[in-house]
């Protein structure tokens, strides 16, 4: 049940985040407009840190995993030295 709530929290925390590409449409005022989208930021945050701390550890290391992107090893036998270069 508790990991349930930790789903549903972060799902909604990223509908708030996906909520604020569509907030210049609505017609609101300047200011309107900067206090939703600070305010839908801040309870996306919340959201999203308060579900990783339902979900455990694990389920943070699982999403940085996914969202590492790809680095390259260099090794020195691979890479050209700076006197090749010239």
């Amino acid at each position: 049940m508790l990991k349930t709530i930790g789903y549903i929290l972060l799902v909604v925390s990223c509908l708030l985040f996906l909520s604020i590409l569509v907030v210049p449409w609505m017609g609101f005022s300047k200011i309107q407009l900067a206090g939703t989208t600070t305010g839908l930021i801040i309870a996306g945050e919340i959201l999203f840190y308060l579900s990783l701390f339902i979900l455990g550890k694990s389920f943070w290391y699982k999403i940085k995993s996914k969202l590492k992107f790809w680095k390259v090893k260099s090794n020195d036998t691979d890479s050209p030295k700076q006197s090749d270069q010239l």
